[in-house]
């Protein structure tokens, strides 16, 4: 569906060129994206302001931007810098899933309410909403958004691919999330729907009889095909085929013409109004907290730790916890404070559980419940333990690795890679040395791989003895912060001579150098040519401390904007490594193009294509959002070796969005490297990423397009295609909960030519409802000279058969003590008893007050009958509480004490009184 004129949103990606269905057409344009950032925005700053007044604070955002959204709800009291990054990012994922229905579901009629298909199109908005609550109730963010976005894209289909608005409707058809209410009226295939339209556009070929009858119908669309039952309205446009077939022309309002303005623009007004009331109900089934979380408004800070317990672990493991206890008692009620708290253990053979929490209070008692034990052989179960911090921590989250031993899984080192590359998430080790531990010769695993990892992450490896490690673990104190931005990251191999220039803009706030390899020396320069050099401690420019293989530098606060300079001698292998903290940054994800009716960019889950133009999708964060700085340069950099910079044009999207393009990037490993000027301080900005990648000629093609029940077989094809050499290429696939999978360990692939194969898995039949299982596919040329990934989500659901909603009955309202006269409703209260039940549904799971200052008390869950009783001042005239079920259904519960009429007056009869209470059980979409 493509809206062209209408609603334009703070976020909205704007492209100039072709028609594209997630992407609005030139300025001022109303999408998919467009409907979906309104929607989103609007109940995003709702839940906001809730949450934020809830809490005795005024909710006041500084200005419209996201990131200015971002602060004022994240408190207005706590100190620090804030981020938008991860709330930009949550809004990118759902509007790429969006857009993607169009290219991976382009021939699927009930994806778009095409071909009349609405009992399939709502059994497909009901089996996402049932999976996005389940993976929030198992904090599966990251999954929950995506299936948000293309549930949110099928049911927005409705109103423009429908006669909904034809039909002389103006609001939205609840029965589409309301699988309880019967779809009615709908017209039968053998009812003919449209009158023929010669010319291809006309203001309303829908018969009279199917609008005075009010038929429900839809167009039909053919894209390989011009067949269609007798007499059916086709959808229309260049790509229908069927729209050239009687009856001619077509139904849908994608775009504005001068022949449906008025009809497109209702499909747009309804589209949103449907796609608000989609995201109350399920902000009401799962809180206003986990909604948040779900939209990335959260802070930054994330505490992830992935920890040794082999026995001679015990002062690592006392280290770990010391650091966490620090952690939470310094940085508590700032922006700093950590929005989650994650602890992986790993030992021989075992490794996790993980625990996952934001309560810092049960990430202390987990982390005090660590022991060393066991051990002896040295290579443990690292990387395993690693594979479950990247699959379950937020993208883009810092996670530490607290070890003394090398991988006996050394296996998993490329589906880490692949998960650091599909995350973007950091990893740093703390590898530390002990005597007496038994080595054993493992040719394939030894520190170097962790070493590998870590450069690969934009992380630190950083070796030091046992006794040196506290001093060591600054860097998590250093990195665990909100806001925390990527200055400049090198490495080189061997070591050599270099100075590396580095720009420093005013935004930036506790900056700090990171060194790490042996036989170093390094002199740093300011822009004023002042130099401190690696012998000073303690010098003009900063403090210098180094313990191990690293030298951690921090500047002095009052540092100089501008161009620095460090020059590093060594011969010697050695990392450098630039960070501070800074609202200027940015997040992109790398895209191609897809054709068909409605042509578009799809995010790519794998390494870019080789021998071909990269393309990447770019949103830059200010200060005062992108209105409050310039973009200069955007550049593909190599991280090691010979320095290699390629510069990319950026198309200028409008709102801080770019489309990034570059006909060849560095050889190997490279980043991306971003300068330009922040117009608050009119001083220029560098930004750099930290996850390196690299293209390959190899393409896996793969879509995950439902969830599956726990016990049944999933089937999910895949392609491998080749624009390299042909021959045998070997495949494998893992995933992060251990269960057996079935797939060919290789593909014999002709050049240029895809190869199609099938993987089936089996969760299982004990699998909580909710779980996300993450899939990682690989390719890789016999030689090992190429290969690619592919990383999905599998959101594994039981299958709902609840959708009645709680039921509410007022039993009592004692509320004759509350004066007439509003003004003397101090000293007096009322109170409401009511009766919540499930019927023979699932039962009820949490009762959550919504509206007054009252309290609400409540009977055992478990009982068939839940009784809540309220009590409030009669100065808090409205109760509104929900009750949800196990399944996510939500049921409200309503009264209002407000008198419908004029002032109160005191010769209002006390039965008249009483008739004025407004009882009512609705349900909250």
């Amino acid at each position: 569906m493509i809206m062209a004129a209408g609603l334009v949103v703070l976020l909205t990606l704007c492209l100039s060129g072709s028609t594209v269905a997630f992407v609005p057409i030139g300025g001022g344009a109303s999408s998919h994206i467009s409907i979906t950032g309104n929607a989103l925005l609007q109940k995003v700053t709702e839940t906001c302001r809730v949450v934020v007044e809830a809490s005795g604070h005024e909710f006041k955002p500084t200005g419209s931007s996201p990131e200015e959204l971002v602060k004022a709800c994240l408190g207005p009291t706590a100190t620090g810098e804030v981020s938008g990054a991860k709330f930009h990012s949550a809004l990118q994922e759902i509007y790429m899933q969006n857009g993607l229905v169009d290219r991976d579901f382009v021939n699927s009629a009930p994806h778009h309410f095409n071909s009349e298909a609405f009992l399939e199109g709502r059994h497909l908005i009901m089996k996402g909403m049932a999976s996005i609550k389940a993976n929030i109730r198992n904090e599966n963010f990251q999954a929950a958004r995506e299936t948000l976005g293309r549930v949110l894209h099928t049911l927005q289909d409705f109103y423009s691919h429908s006669n909904w608005v034809e039909l002389g409707y103006t609001e939205p058809y609840i029965n589409l999330i309301r699988p309880d209410l019967p779809l009615e009226n709908l017209a039968d295939l053998n009812t003919p729907t449209c009158s023929d339209c010669s010319i291809g556009t006309c203001p309303n070929p829908i018969l009279s009889n199917i609008l005075k009858e009010k038929k429900l119908t839809s167009g039909y669309m053919g894209i390989f095909s011009a067949a269609k039952p007798k007499g059916k309205c086709s959808h229309g446009g260049s790509g229908d085929l069927t729209s050239t077939a009687i009856p001619r022309g077509g139904i849908n309002k994608d775009e504005s013409h001068p022949d449906n303005a008025a009809l497109h623009t209702t499909a747009v007004n309804i589209a949103t109004a449907a796609s608000l009331q989609l995201l109350e109900d399920i902000r009401l089934a799962a809180g206003d907290n986990d909604y948040l979380r779900m939209m990335g408004i959260t802070r930054s800070s994330v505490v992830c730790f992935v920890i040794d317990t082999t026995g001679s672990m015990a002062n690592d493991i006392d280290e770990a916890r010391a650091v966490v206890y620090e952690i939470i008692d310094s940085k508590k009620g700032t922006q700093d404070e950590p929005s989650e708290y994650i602890l992986v253990p790993f030992n021989d053979p075992e490794f996790g559980p993980m625990t996952r929490t934001t309560d810092p209070n049960v990430m202390k008692t987990e982390i005090s419940k660590l022991t060393a034990t066991g051990g002896g052989d040295h290579p443990e179960m690292c990387l395993s333990g690693l594979q479950l911090a990247l699959t379950g921590a937020p993208a883009s989250s810092h996670i530490y690795v607290f070890t003394d031993a090398t991988a006996k899984d050394i296996g998993l080192k490329d589906t880490i890679v692949a998960l650091i590359r599909s995350t973007k998430s950091t990893v740093s080790f703390f590898m530390t040395t002990d005597s007496r531990r038994r080595r054993r010769s493992l040719r394939s695993a030894s520190f170097n791989d962790y070493k590998d990892l870590a450069l690969a992450s934009g992380g630190q490896a950083i070796q030091v003895s046992k006794r040196q490690l506290p001093q060591a673990t600054d860097i998590i104190l250093d990195t665990s912060t909100s806001a925390l931005v990527t200055v400049l990251q090198r490495a080189r191999n061997p070591g050599k001579q270099e100075t590396f220039p580095f720009m420093l803009d005013e935004s930036l706030k506790n900056i700090t150098v990171y060194i790490t390899g042996s036989a170093i020396t390094f002199t740093l320069t300011n822009p004023a040519g002042l130099s401190q050099s690696h012998t000073e401690a303690s010098g003009s420019l900063g403090t210098i401390k180094t313990v191990g293989n690293l030298r951690r530098i921090s500047l002095n606060a009052d540092k100089l904007t501008g161009t620095w300079k460090i020059n590093i001698n060594s011969k010697q292998p050695y990392t450098l490594k630039v960070t501070g903290q800074s609202t200027i940054t940015f997040i992109y994800d790398f895209v191609e193009a897809f054709e068909g009716p409605h042509p578009g960019y799809a995010v790519i889950s794998g390494r870019p294509h080789a021998g071909q133009p990269a393309k990447l999708m770019l949103s830059v964060m200010g200060r005062k959002g992108p209105s409050s700085m310039t973009v200069g340069e955007v550049g593909f950099v190599s991280v090691t070796g010979a320095e290699a910079v390629n510069n990319g044009t950026a198309t200028d999207m409008g709102n801080g969005d770019f489309l990034v393009t570059t006909d060849e990037v560095p050889e190997g490993e490279f980043v991306i490297m971003l300068k330009g000027t922040d117009k608050e301080s009119n001083s220029e900005f560098q930004r750099q990423s930290t996850t390196q990648m690299s293209v390959s000629k190899v393409n896996i093609q793969a879509v995950i397009d439902s969830s599956v029940e726990p016990g049944e077989t999933f089937s999910l094809p895949f392609s491998v295609i080749t624009h390299g050499p042909g021959g045998t290429y070997k495949i494998s696939a893992r995933n992060d909960r251990s269960i057996p999978m079935n797939f060919p360990p290789s593909l014999p692939l002709i050049t240029g030519q895809y190869t199609n194969t099938t993987l089936t898995i089996t969760p299982p039949a004990n699998m909580q409802s909710g779980t996300d299982i993450t899939l990682t596919i690989e390719a890789k040329s016999l030689s090992g000279a190429d290969s690619n990934y592919v990383v999905l989500r599998l959101s594994v659901v039981t299958k709902i058969t609840d959708f009645v909603q709680p039921l509410c009955k007022v039993v009592s309202v004692l509320a004759d003590d509350c004066p007439l006269d509003v003004s003397q409703c101090g000293p007096f209260r009322w109170e409401l008893s009511a009766n919540l039940t499930d019927g023979n549904g699932t039962g009820i799971e949490s009762i959550t007050l919504w509206q007054g200052n009252g309290t609400l008390l409540y009977s055992s869950l478990t009982a068939l009958v839940v009784q809540a009783n309220y009590n409030a001042s009669c100065c808090s005239q409205i109760v509104e509480f929900t009750a949800v079920d196990k399944v996510g259904n939500v049921g409200k519960c309503y009264h209002s004490i407000v008198r419908s009429g004029g002032p109160p007056t005191l010769t209002l009869s006390l039965p008249l009184w009483l008739c004025l209470f407004i009882s009512a059980f609705m349900s909250r979409h």
